[in-house]
Formats: structure tokens, C-alpha cells, sequence
């Protein structure tokens, strides 16, 4: 997507570091000038309800509903804590605001849209009080300069971006449906491919299973723990000592992709430590991992590097054995066949979580080896090629996105002329 720029005729120095110059007839003036703010009152999670008259915003939008309100009128809301401290967002009619926001009651001489536009470009999270948990520096956000074109100059920079952003947010969700729609296809070849095998003349056979369907006549239906060369076990059930340097420690959340993360460590714990986990489980590359338990309960990753690292007890790890190719293995747990029958069987409490004899009795599709040799050598080479195509699809993306961040900056400080 191009877009036609022009400058404006004449412009001085703002004064302003993080900005530069200015158009000549723009002034400087300081938040408090412009508006007046104030934190949001303190609603309690137990008060907030699904539903309601008005609606309840936090730090990042719309919480629930609360009966009554105590603003009318159409609002900027900036977030004051924690990680959405400074978020931008837009409230208007009659609404609620935590303690986590702080209204910004703006003078009838402003637009709203422009002004919201130029407290996102101005980054205030850098305005944050350092602490457990950071905090807007309100009194210090009051005193910031940021430069005022006319009104009527706002107005136009406000409809202006409202179009172009439109242009550009379109032109995002149909590249992230485009990518969507790869995404599903993948799975389908996956799916297919783990059930139905490379040869489509071979004669076939029901399964037994509703949700796989007929299957070729010489596979076998076999339970997990049936073809894996050690007892499927998990990672230790405490929490380790980290240390500053060491072996890596991971844990569900490095599990991305259906690879492993490593940069996504939770942290290092010593040699000495390590040996003593390596007792129970000591992972090693081709082995595949299960998460247990969890929000991501059932996600599989598989390990592609040699390297020394060990898991905690979120993770399961399962090991092919010698009759069984390790990457067909894990193209059928990441299947929809099997990912059915975790979600079938995992326990719900606060979150998922499915045990170790439950997982180790799941079913899995077995043939020969080398049928399930050739069906990993097809998918690896037909899943690179499609995760390619995705990842040429959100590299476009993130230039969408950055073309909008730019956009939105240089048009709010006057480096493009919009009239």
C-alpha cells in the first residue's frame, strides 16, 4: 500500500526533543492545558457483571457492566497500571472507570480522535513510576508538552487518519485470513495424511472410531504407551532453585509452534540439579512433549536441537520407539484425532489437566516404519512449505502495521500535511 504525502510550507522548532520541528502555525501546549485528569474510581472484580446498564473500563477496555454511572460524554482512557500502563483507549455515552484507567476530560476546543492519536504517539508508559507493579506518573504526564494545530486542522488529521487506518486495518484482516486459511489447510494435510497414509489405493478399513473413519487395512490402532521406548513421565513436582547460568529449565510455555522455545526458558537451575532430575526424566533431541496441564494442556512440541536442558513437571515426555518414527509420531499427536481424545479425557478444575495413566491409553494410528518414515519426510517438506508461505504473508503484515504506526505519528506532528 502507497500513500501520497505533502509537508507543509513553513515550520519551527518545537521545542519538543522526541519531536523536532513543527508546523509555524501549531503552538506548544502542556496536557493540563488541554485537559483535565483523573484515575477512575475503585470497582471491585465481585461488583463487575457479565452484563448490565453501563459498561466498566480498565487499563485495556471494556471489564463488564456496573449499575449506574459516573461519566457521560465521549472520553479518552488511559491505562495506569501495570503492563497497559499508558494504553490508549475511547469511552463515549455514560460509563464506568477503574481505578486502573484515568479519564482524560478534554475542552470543547479539542477533538478527541486527534487528541487520542497524539497521547498514543507520545508513548506515556515511559512515563510509568518504577515498582512491583509500575504506575502512571499522572503529575508529570500533566506537564508534558505536545503540539496543538487549530482546531479545525485536528479535525481534518483526525478524519484523515480515521480513513487511511481503515484502509490499512482492511487490508491487515484479509492477509490474516489469508494466513488463517493456510493454517487450516496445514492441519487438513496433517490430519489426512496421519489417517489415510501416501497411497490412496490401498484397501481400506474401519477404524472403530467414529471420529477417524475407515484407515488403511495393514495400520493398527495402538495405545501411546505401547509405542515408546521409555515409561511416558514428566518433569519434576517442585519448584527448582534458579540459578544465574546453567541448564535451561523449561516448561509449558516454551512449547511454540511444535517446536521448542528455548529463549522461552523459565530460567537455569545448576548441574547439580539437573543430575538429580535427570533420575526421572532427561529429555533429548526427537523427543516430543505433551503439556499436561494447564491452559495449553495438549500442546505438542518436539525437540529439534541437541542441547542439555531439562523440564518441569507441566511437561510429559514421551520417546518413539525404535519401530517408530519419532517425527510421524508427532505429526499424529498434533492431529485433530488425537488432540479429540486429550480434550475428551483431561479433568477440569481451575484449568485443564490431563493425568499420566489417562494420557499413556490414548490411542494412536501406527504403521510400519517405513510408511511413517515417508509420511514425516512429506509433511516436513509440505508444512515448511506452507509455514513459509504464512510467515511471507505476516512479514506483509507487520509492515501494514508499521506503515500505520509511522502514518498515525508523522500526520499528528505535522511532518505530513493532511489539508
Amino acid at each position: 500500500m502507497k500513500l501520497k504525502f505533502s509537508r507543509y510550507d513553513q515550520y519551527k522548532d518545537s521545542g519538543i526533543e522526541w519531536i523536532g520541528e513543527i508546523p509555524e502555525h501549531w503552538e506548544e501546549k502542556r496536557i493540563k492545558d488541554l485537559s483535565f485528569l483523573q484515575s477512575g474510581i475503585n470497582i471491585t472484580s465481585q461488583q463487575i457483571e457479565d452484563e448490565g446498564k453501563y459498561p466498566v473500563y480498565g487499563g485495556n477496555g471494556i471489564r463488564g457492566y456496573f449499575s449506574g454511572y459516573t461519566n457521560d460524554g465521549n472520553y479518552i482512557l488511559i491505562g495506569r497500571q501495570g503492563a497497559l500502563c499508558g494504553n490508549i483507549n475511547h469511552a463515549s455515552g455514560k460509563f464506568w472507570a477503574t481505578e486502573h484507567a484515568v479519564v482524560v476530560y478534554h475542552n470543547k476546543k479539542i477533538d478527541v480522535k486527534w487528541y487520542g492519536a497524539m497521547l498514543q504517539v507520545m508513548n506515556l508508559n515511559q512515563y510509568s513510576i518504577s515498582a512491583a507493579q509500575p504506575g502512571l506518573a499522572v503529575d508529570r504526564v500533566k506537564r508534558l508538552l505536545l503540539p496543538v494545530p487549530p482546531l479545525h486542522e485536528q479535525e481534518a488529521i483526525a478524519h484523515y487518519l480515521d480513513t487511511k487506518t481503515a484502509q490499512i486495518d482492511r487490508q491487515i484482516d484479509l492477509l490474516t485470513q489469508k494466513a488463517q486459511r493456510y493454517e487450516e489447510l496445514k492441519r487438513a494435510i496433517v490430519n489426512e495424511t496421519v489417517t489415510r497414509g501416501l497411497d490412496k489405493s490401498v484397501p481400506m478399513k474401519d477404524s472403530g472410531i467414529e471420529w477417524i473413519g475407515d484407515i488403511p487395512e495393514h495400520w493398527k490402532l495402538q495405545h501411546l504407551k505401547n509405542v515408546v521406548s521409555i515409561k511416558i513421565t514428566d518433569g519434576p513436582h517442585e519448584t527448582p532453585t534458579f540459578v544465574d547460568h546453567g541448564v535451561p529449565f523449561i516448561s509449558a510455555e516454551a512449547v511454540q509452534n511444535g517446536e521448542i522455545n528455548f529463549e522461552a526458558k523459565r530460567g537455569y537451575i545448576s548441574e547439580e540439579t539437573d543430575k538429580v532430575y535427570s533420575a526421572k526424566c532427561k529429555p533429548k533431541k526427537d523427543d516430543i512433549f505433551i503439556v499436561k496441564s494447564g491452559s495449553t494442556t495438549g500442546k505438542i512440541g518436539y525437540v529439534s536441537r541437541d542441547i542439555n536442558f531439562n523440564i518441569w513437571s507441566p511437561l510429559a515426555l514421551i520417546r518413539a520407539s525404535k519401530q517408530n518414527h519419532p517425527r510421524y509420531l508427532f505429526y499424529f499427536l498434533s492431529s485433530i484425532h488425537f488432540q479429540r481424545q486429550v480434550q475428551t479425557y483431561w479433568s477440569l478444575g481451575t484449568q485443564p489437566n490431563i493425568g499420566m495413566k489417562v494420557l499413556e491409553n490414548l490411542f494412536v494410528l501406527i504403521t510400519n516404519f517405513e510408511d511413517q518414515k515417508a509420511i514425516a519426510d512429506y509433511l516436513d517438506t509440505k508444512t515448511a512449505q506452507i509455514d513459509q508461505i504464512i510467515q511471507n504473508i505476516n512479514t506483509q503484515v507487520e509492515k501494514l502495521q508499521e506503515l500505520r504506526k509511522t502514518l498515525i505519528n508523522d500526520v499528528v506532528t505535522g511532518k505530513i500535511k493532511v489539508i
